[in-house]
């Protein structure tokens, strides 16, 4: 019955987002037949559309398993874009100084110098929220834009291709870059790092102790604290995953996608991540799902922008809509569920 009532549920809400979807394509002038039909062309057409669906939705996976990890402990990191950049930075440090070390170890130190550089940015929130009470929400805020703007100091000083003028890093050498699966296809092997990404977070989060303490600590820290699990303990350990999951998010777009480090490199997609990880519930393969579907659904909308001259934005909003239906859901549940606890 539970399955059933899930599997409704995601039944009615994609019914009313193509709706929402076809108004929205109506006002903007166009034949919604023939918009859904670039949109699916730009999705399955060619092979080049097909794989940057996956291109996309990487990085997307990395900040919404590292959103969700934090958010079942209770932890509100709202600062992925910022552990997204710190991440970055440390990939393109490591990668354009260690030119002596070969490229795959290169690779290796990069990610782990990413993870560590996020993790520790989202520990700054986890520290203030301890030790002085200040909402982890607004310090991971206050974060995203001094890394934003840490960044842009970085490409203009000691990060700046000396044989160029626009700030920007030089290039990464491609032995030390993820490689492409598929040329010419930009679709590179960051995926199966970001999959396998989604099976560790999985079973730690389900198959072992440490999770089952940090989604105890989530539900209710008075009462993990009564069967003696230490709340602080896994809420920093929840911080550290969280933000180095999103600072490898940044290792992989710089190593991958763009192969040097520029100002706007993350596209936004450590807020994005906020909505990825509340529309899979907190759960690792539902970010997997969520992340695929997200990033399916902007290279149809760029198909449809560039042949119909329907804006792309469609996509935010038919996403903000559906997290809108989904708390609505949920909200809608819990008002029955005490109305009917005060009735028993």
């Amino acid at each position: 019955m539970e399955n059933r009532k899930k599997f409704l549920d995601i039944i009615w809400i994609t019914l009313l987002t193509i709706a929402v979807g076809t108004i929205l394509i109506l006002l903007c002038g166009a034949n919604p037949v023939e918009a859904y039909q670039r949109f699916f062309g730009g999705v399955f057409g060619n092979l080049n559309g097909f794989c940057e669906i996956f291109v996309k939705a990487t990085p997307l996976i990395f900040t919404g398993l590292g959103c969700a990890v934090a958010f079942r402990t209770g932890f509100f990191n709202i600062g992925a874009e910022g552990q997204f950049y710190m991440g970055a930075i440390a990939a393109a440090v490591v990668s354009l100084n260690l030119t002596q070390i070969p490229g795959t170890i290169r690779i290796l130190i990069s990610v782990l110098a990413g993870f560590f550089c996020g993790g520790i940015w989202a520990l700054l929130a986890a520290y203030m929220k301890s030790k002085f009470g200040i909402s982890e929400i607004i310090v991971t805020i206050m974060l995203n834009y001094i890394a934003i703007n840490f960044l842009g100091i970085a490409i203009r000083t000691f990060l700046m291709d000396p044989k160029g003028s626009v700030p920007q890093s030089a290039r990464i050498e491609r032995d030390a870059a993820f490689s492409y699966l598929m040329p010419p296809a930009t679709l590179h092997a960051g995926i199966f790092l970001a999959v396998g990404a989604v099976i560790l977070i999985w079973i730690l989060m389900e198959k072992t102790k440490y999770g089952y303490e940090m989604k105890v600590v989530g539900m209710n820290k008075r009462g993990a604290k009564c069967n003696g699990i230490s709340v602080m303990k896994n809420i920093v350990l929840s911080a550290f995953l969280s933000g180095g999951l999103a600072g490898i998010a940044g290792v992989v777009e710089v190593l991958a996608v763009q192969r040097k480090l520029l100002e706007g490199i993350s596209s936004d997609c450590g807020y994005t991540a906020v909505l990825i990880a509340l529309i899979a519930g907190n759960r690792p393969w539902g970010v997997l799902v969520a992340s695929v579907a997200f990033a399916a659904m902007q290279v149809g909308a760029n198909s449809m922008q560039r042949q119909l001259g329907i804006p792309s934005a469609i996509v935010s909003i038919l996403v903000g809509f559906v997290v809108l239906l989904i708390l609505g859901r949920n909200m809608f549940q819990k008002s029955l569920w005490k109305r009917k606890s005060r009735e028993e």
